[in-house]
């Protein structure tokens, strides 16, 4: 089935598509179509053009119109769970694809529900002082392939909900889902709101090049969100760019191995690892080490991965050539530098992109795996001996969007985790985000915010007014 570009409401054909396959068979699901600067340029002006009417219209029926497009998503459910499940290659069960259209569902009614009332500054003999919050404009949205209708949503109903209009640009590994999506949107929104321009990658830096755009919003690696920090530069672009992540979470002494396996095994490997807040790093106290390793070779033993359309299964294949390449490099090198290979280690074989869940003991700083983000289904355990030198070594990374404390004390690990160097911490558990709290990154992984008040702010614009 040929997909089609969706400019001020309409589908438009391309010249020319690209194959989309699913990883775990390398079928081919769909064609992606192959947009163009020209494309781009037409999707920019109808957004600017609906701007103009958008942005006035009324709060509430901006309101409406997001709760309408939740209750589109929920009506076609289980076809865009089929379809990201096609495309992406994630198990349908489970924290997969019905998890994932659930998700873009609730969110987008959590945030139809948001408010930006204006805020009094002063009220007083001396005169009134408000603070308003206006639309930006036009906002454009890179999204990646691993959640790519949830995160799309995540781009995409904060900018409708603030008076804003977008074009967003799909991963082309993971384009189908968001396409329908947007369909499904334009059902409810007037034309031009929601843009829908596909293509390859380097569409993606035209796009953050554009004049006509004020805003960026990017999900994804920091080596890319460095790119379009650069070509916004010229045009001094606002951005929210919500970047890697190589998550540290940190079990102390007093930790119940079997207690907390299955917390660290699913905050390790939802989505099979490839999650920008999944636990990438385990630094474990040497009295529990050995215990903590067979908990989670027990548990994993219990979870089955194969072909995401089979009702089975609870993991599914990475997602494309590129990053399975990198997971096997990453676990090699591991091993040439003294990793134990706890299980895994070593491609599956046969059709897909199938790596087995794979834990490495005896790892240190300075190899690869730790110190880079791996995503996917691999997970390095260090061992540690003293509190402090386990903190500091978790901090001692350029990234810096979540991390974990594991105890038996609740109120310790709540102290420890507010010292690691992030912008979301959890104790006894990891990867937890919620549609009401602000989610993002410091250091390399990220500025601004997503979710929340905080996060609908980033689509404003703030206006003193002196009445």
């Amino acid at each position: 089935m040929d997909y089609a570009l969706i400019i001020n409401g309409t589908a438009r054909k391309t010249a020319d598509y690209a194959d989309v396959k699913n990883p775990s068979t390398f079928e081919v699901v769909g064609r992606m179509p192959l947009g163009t600067p020209q494309d781009l340029d037409d999707a920019v002006a109808a957004a600017a053009e609906a701007f103009k009417t958008w942005s006035v219209t009324p709060d509430a029926e901006r309101q409406a119109a997001c709760h309408a497009i939740a209750a589109k998503i929920e009506a076609h459910a289980e076809e865009l769970a089929q379809l990201i499940t096609a495309e992406q290659g994630k198990q349908l069960n489970g924290l997969g694809s019905r998890f994932e259209v659930g998700g873009t569902a609730f969110w987008t009614h959590s945030t139809a529900d948001l408010q930006l009332p204006v805020e009094v500054i002063q009220d007083n003999e001396q005169g009134r002082i408000e603070l308003h919050r206006k639309a930006i404009g036009v906002i454009g949205s890179i999204t990646p392939w691993n959640w790519p209708m949830l995160i799309g949503s995540w781009h995409l109903i904060p900018a409708v909900r603030t008076g804003n209009t977008i074009v967003i640009k799909p991963s082309p590994y993971t384009p189908l889902s968001t396409i329908r999506m947007v369909e499904l949107m334009n059902e409810v929104l007037p034309p031009g709101v929601v843009n829908c321009v596909s293509g390859a990658d380097s569409l993606g830096a035209v796009m953050s090049a554009h004049p006509g755009i004020s805003k960026m919003v990017f999900t994804g690696s920091t080596a890319t969100g460095r790119k379009i920090m650069a070509s916004a530069a010229p045009t001094l672009k606002r951005l929210t760019l919500e970047l890697g992540g190589n998550d540290a979470g940190v079990v102390l002494p007093d930790a119940d191995p079997k207690a907390i396996a299955p917390g660290l095994f699913w905050g390790a490997f939802i989505n099979g690892g490839q999650t920008c807040a999944a636990l990438k790093r385990l630094y474990v106290h040497d009295s529990i080490y050995d215990a903590v390793c067979d908990a989670l070779v027990e548990f994993a033993a219990t979870v089955p991965m194969g072909d995401g359309r089979d009702e089975s299964n609870q993991l599914g294949p990475i997602q494309n050539e590129m990053q399975f390449k990198r997971v096997c490099a990453l676990v090699n090198e591991a091993k040439q530098a003294g990793g134990r290979i706890l299980c895994g280690g070593a491609p599956r074989g046969g059709n897909g992109y199938f790596y087995p869940i794979t834990f490495v003991a005896d790892v240190q700083e300075g190899t690869r795996l730790v110190d880079e983000e791996q995503f996917g289904p691999v997970l390095p355990i260090i061992r540690y001996t003293d509190v402090e030198d386990a903190m500091r070594r978790a901090n001692d990374n350029p990234l810096g969007l979540g991390g974990s404390v594991w105890s038996s004390d609740v109120s310790k690990a709540k102290q420890l985790v507010q010292r690691l160097e992030c912008g979301t911490g959890w104790v006894n558990k990891h990867g937890g985000i919620q549609p009401n709290a602000p989610f993002g990154g410091i250091k390399q992984s990220g500025i601004g915010v997503e979710f929340g008040p905080e996060g609908l702010k980033e689509y404003t614009v703030t206006q003193t007014v002196y009445c």
